[in-house]
């Protein structure tokens, strides 16, 4: 009986292009659903503040899971 090879680390371009295909939609709907609110109530570096606390919850404990979830063994080829 042969043990499999354990996995390599990550490819790292393909982690940038995964965390990118992720970050990018993220932050799209946040703006989409906030930005008119937040632009005529906030100055912009409140308005970054606010979406940034929104997005990178969302991308840490929900969007990459789903995306290495899906794409992860891509990644270690």
């Amino acid at each position: 009986m042969t043990n499999p090879e354990p996995a390599g680390p990550p490819n790292k371009h393909k982690l940038v292009l995964l965390t990118w295909l992720g970050i990018w939609p993220t932050i799209t709907a946040v703006l989409w659903v906030f930005l008119p609110t937040l632009l005529a109530n906030f100055p912009l570096p409140v308005v970054t503040l606010i979406v940034t606390t929104i997005v990178v919850p969302l991308m840490s404990c929900v969007v990459m899971p789903i995306i290495l979830r899906w794409l992860g063994p891509w990644t270690r080829r």
